[in-house]
C-alpha cells in the first residue's frame, strides 16, 4: 500500500475529483449515457484514518476500503460521513466483519464466502447488494470466477447480486482494457444486472463509455 506522504490537501483533491468527474461527464456524453449514472468511489486504502474528514470536505461521499479491519475502525470513526463499499478480496473469515458496514461488496468470488454469507446475512444492512467478481481475461492467479461460474454463484448466493466487477489486465493503454469491459457489460446484460464496478484512474474514461456505474479511483486523486 502507498501512503500519503504528507496531510491531504483538501484544495488539491476538490480539483482532482472535479477534473475526474469531467472526464465521467465527457466519456458518459460520447457514449450517449447520463453521466448522473456513474458513481465516483474513492479507494481508501492510501488515506489514514485521521484525513478522512477532509475527503468529506473535499466532496467525496463514497468510500471503498479493501480490508475488514480498517473498514471497521474508520467506519466507527467517521461513519456519518460517507457512503461505504467493500472492493478488496472476500475473504470468507472476515464476512461477519464486514456486513454491518456496508451497502454494497464489489468481490464476491467463491462459494465459501457465499456460504458465509448466507450464515451471517442477519447482520447485513437492509440495502446490501452484492457485486461478482470476474476474470472475464482469464488471467492466471488472479481473483474473480471466470464468466461460466457467474449462474452457479449466484443461484448460490442469498442476498440480492445486483451486478460485477472486474479488473483487466494491467496496461499502459487505456483503450486495451475496453474489449474486457464490453464482456463484462455483455455479461451483465444477459442476466439483467444493473451495475458494473469497472474503470480505475488508469482506464476509467473507458470503462464509462463501456458501460460502467462506478469507477474506483485512488492514487490519480492525490497526486
Amino acid at each position: 500500500m502507498v501512503a500519503l506522504s504528507g496531510p491531504l490537501d483538501v484544495g488539491a483533491l476538490r480539483e482532482q475529483l472535479a477534473q475526474a468527474r469531467a472526464e465521467i461527464e465527457r466519456a458518459a456524453a460520447q457514449a450517449g449515457r447520463d453521466p448522473g449514472a456513474v458513481e465516483l468511489l474513492v479507494a481508501g486504502k492510501y488515506i489514514p484514518l485521521q484525513e478522512l474528514p477532509k475527503l468529506a470536505e473535499a466532496g467525496v461521499g463514497l468510500i471503498g476500503e479493501n480490508r475488514a479491519q480498517e473498514l471497521q475502525a474508520k467506519v466507527q470513526a467517521h461513519g456519518e460521513l460517507f457512503v461505504w463499499d467493500f472492493i478488496g478480496t472476500l475473504q470468507s473469515r472476515k464476512v461477519r466483519m464486514i456486513l454491518p458496514y456496508v451497502r454494497m461488496i464489489h468481490t464476491l468470488a467463491s462459494e465459501s464466502a457465499a456460504r458465509e454469507l448466507a450464515r451471517w446475512q442477519q447482520l447485513a444492512r437492509p440495502e446490501l447488494e452484492l457485486l461478482i467478481e470476474v476474470n472475464v481475461a482469464g488471467e492466471a492467479g488472479k481473483a474473480g470466477v471466470a464468466p461460466h461460474e457467474i449462474d452457479a454463484l449466484i443461484e448460490l448466493c442469498p442476498l440480492p447480486v445486483t451486478g460485477l466487477m472486474t479488473m483487466p489486465p494491467q496496461t499502459d493503454d487505456p483503450h486495451e482494457s475496453r474489449r474486457w469491459f464490453a464482456a463484462l457489460r455483455e455479461l451483465a446484460h444477459e442476466r439483467g444486472l444493473r451495475r458494473l464496478s469497472m474503470g480505475t484512474s488508469q482506464d476509467y474514461p473507458v470503462a464509462v463509455q463501456e458501460g460502467a456505474t462506478i469507477v474506483r479511483l485512488g492514487r490519480s486523486l492525490l497526486a
